[in-house]
Order: C-alpha cells, then sequence, then structure tokens
C-alpha cells in the first residue's frame, strides 16, 4: 500500500525528507519561498514542488494538481504568530488565515492523518486558549489529536531542539509517539546522543565541490571576533558577565552594560564554540554567533545543514542568508522519521472497528509545559 502525503509550509523540506525516508509517498510540497521551493526542486525533481500560497489551495486547485490520488496525510507548520490568547484572534490576521487554510485543505483532502508541527510557545499559559482553539478545530472535522514535545536529541538528531507536534487521526486509528532512542535509557542501557562530531566526520574527503560547504565566506571575521574567538575554547561561549570575565581581557569585552540586562544574561550564547562532543544548541535562522570547535571561523552553511540532520548531499539555492534561514525554519529530517515510521505503522495497520468510545484527545497540558520550558 502506498501511503500518500502532501506536505504545506513546507519550507525547504525538511519535514518532506524526513516522510520519505520513513517510506511515505511524497505526492506535493507548497511553500510561498521561491529560494525554499527551488531547493526541493533540486532535490526531488519529480514531485510537485508548488511555489503559491496554501489560499490557493481550494478544492478545485486541489483536484487539479493531485487528481484523483487517496491522500492519507498532510502534514505542515502553518505560522501561528498572530493568534492572540482568546480562539484565533483577529480573522483578519494574515498568520491567522495560514491556519483556517490549512483546515480547509484537510477539509477537502479528508486524509486519515494530520501532522502539525510548531514552536514550543503555543504550550505558554498566555497561548493555551490559542492551542485548545486549535486542537477544537481539528475535532470539529473528525480528528482526535495527541500532543507532544518532541526533542531532536532522543531521535538520534545532534541538536537541542525542541517542537510541539500535534498529530490527529481519524476516530478509527489508533496511534502512539516514536520512543526515545537516544540520550535515554533503553532496557536498562544508556544510549547515547548523537553529538556534533559525529556529524563533522561526514565532511571528510574533497568537498571543493559542495557550494554551500562555504569555508571563504565562514572565514571572514573583522579583527575584532576574530581576536575574541581565539580566546574562547571547544564548548566555550559568553552569556553571563562571568562568561566575559572568563574568556575575555579588559580590551576585548563585549559593548555591554551587565547591570541593565534582563536576567543579567544575553538573549543568546555569543562567540559560541560548538563542541564535537556535545549536542548542538537549536539551529535558528541567523546562527551568526555559532563558530567551529577549533577553527577560528563561523560554521559553514553544510555544517549547520548537517546539525540539522539534512543529508550531506543535500542542496540548497539562494543567498547565505536565505540558506539559512531555510535550513534554521526546517524540521530535522531525522526528527521526521520517527514521526513518519509511527504514522506509516498506524496507517498500515487493522483499523478498529466503528467508533472507539473511550477515544479522545491525549495530552496533558502541564506535562507538556515541563517538557518545553524546563532547560538542563
Amino acid at each position: 500500500m502506498s501511503i500518500n502525503f502532501i506536505d504545506l509550509f513546507s519550507g525547504a523540506g525538511g519535514l518532506t525528507t524526513g516522510l520519505i525516508q520513513a517510506g511515505l509517498n511524497h505526492v506535493m510540497s507548497c511553500d510561498f519561498n521561491s529560494d525554499a521551493v527551488q531547493s526541493l526542486n533540486l532535490n526531488y525533481p519529480n514531485s510537485l514542488n508548488l511555489y503559491d500560497k496554501v489560499e490557493n489551495l481550494n478544492k478545485r486547485r486541489l483536484q487539479q494538481l493531485i487528481g484523483n490520488k487517496k491522500i492519507h496525510l498532510v502534514a505542515g507548520g502553518p505560522p501561528c504568530q498572530g493568534f492572540s490568547t482568546i480562539g484565533l484572534g483577529n480573522p483578519n490576521d494574515e498568520r491567522n488565515s495560514m491556519f483556517k487554510y490549512f483546515l480547509k485543505v484537510i477539509k477537502n483532502l479528508d486524509p486519515e492523518f494530520i501532522l502539525f508541527e510548531n514552536v514550543t510557545g503555543l504550550l505558554s499559559k498566555k497561548n493555551e486558549l490559542t492551542l485548545k482553539e486549535i486542537i477544537k478545530r481539528f475535532n470539529k472535522l473528525g480528528y482526535l489529536c495527541k500532543v507532544e514535545v518532541m526533542q531532536a536529541q532522543h531521535y538520534g538528531v545532534a541538536q537541542k531542539r525542541r517542537r510541539l507536534i500535534i498529530v490527529g487521526h481519524k476516530e478509527n486509528y489508533k496511534f502512539t509517539f516514536p520512543k526515545k532512542t537516544h540520550d535515554v535509557f533503553v532496557k536498562g542501557k544508556y544510549s547515547k546522543p548523537k553529538v556534533f562530531g559525529d556529524y563533522l566526520k561526514q565532511l571528510k574527503g574533497n568537498l571543493k565541490s559542495d557550494e554551500i560547504h562555504d569555508l571563504d565566506n565562514s572565514m571572514k571575521l573583522n579583527s575584532l571576533d576574530l581576536k575574541r574567538i581565539k580566546r574562547i575554547p571547544e564548548g566555550g561561549k559568553i552569556r553571563y558577565e562571568k562568561d566575559e570575565k572568563k574568556y575575555l581581557t579588559k580590551s576585548l569585552k563585549l559593548n555591554v552594560d551587565w547591570s541593565k540586562i534582563r536576567e543579567g544574561r544575553l538573549r543568546e550564547n555569543h562567540y559560541h564554540r560548538i563542541s564535537r562532543k556535545e549536542v548542538a544548541p537549536t539551529v535558528n535562522t541567523h546562527n551568526h554567533h555559532y563558530f567551529h570547535p577549533i577553527e577560528n571561523r563561523k560554521l559553514t552553511l553544510r555544517e549547520l545543514a548537517l546539525i540539522q540532520s539534512f543529508p550531506v548531499d543535500y542542496k540548497f539555492f539562494g543567498s547565505r542568508t536565505s540558506i539559512i534561514r531555510q535550513i534554521g525554519n526546517a524540521v530535522p529530517p531525522i526528527l521526521a522519521k520517527a514521526l513518519g515510521k509511527e504514522l506509516k505503522k498506524s496507517l498500515k495497520s487493522t483499523k478498529s472497528s466503528g467508533k472507539d468510545k473511550s477515544a479522545q484527545n491525549q495530552y496533558n497540558l502541564l506535562e507538556l509545559r515541563s517538557k518545553a520550558f524546563r532547560y538542563v
């Protein structure tokens, strides 16, 4: 049985890639970032990678694009920044509309499963009603929802990244989130996480033809940055005043009044040398503070893509700034693969007969908040 999926708000294809690796059949991706769609075309030239707004995917348009293919899974991460703390907020806010158009596609295609991924900020107290409204909208379309905070390092990604995942399924199906495989005890034995050094090994060999292993660009540091990074050891970083005092001389100190900074810390780590022996921090959409473990340079685009668990030969289109944004916005493919395997298992299993009277949404908000916002 071929399990077909589409990926909306797909970006450069992190989620798409993981679901394909899990054995699902990629029918279509859609995004309104032209560079991201070009990246998809470079990697999946035989798939339909649509440069368009999701709002244009009405029933007639979907019929033209997909034909009579049965879609079993609709996946995506619609932007939710415009949601207020009550319901869906301003109906004229374009960012709210993106979620509504996501719902319309689901309604038109009627898949067995939906996969919604987003920022863990949706679990905050101020967004509680928003999250409940999202789940309520899925319920109205006939889907029971299971909600989880998935941490990428628990599934073989060398990165401390957390995402909110909602899986919705028709009432005659069942779904369980994938079991943790890394940085956890399995049958009494500790399974180590993947670390940045594991991924750096993939870069050995001739990489001169790899356009995004951009060593020349990564070495472009001004004299002050170069002097500062030379004093930072592997794994070191500056976030607190104590870090500045530990690593930098008086003449190299940051232009920071620590007494006026909220919580006495910088919002991000500065001059962070990623350790080869540790799980890397979250790859975001700028990453100008991440440096190589031992070389006096920033990380290359390829190294950032590897932290996100993209295949070493994955291609990206666009400027350096555009590619960093594509990488930072992506779902780590290996995390998506773990989800895809469980979705595949659920879709192939025998459906329960009729409606399960005990079936209900499954999530514990307090427990989810603990997973989302507890940092150790």
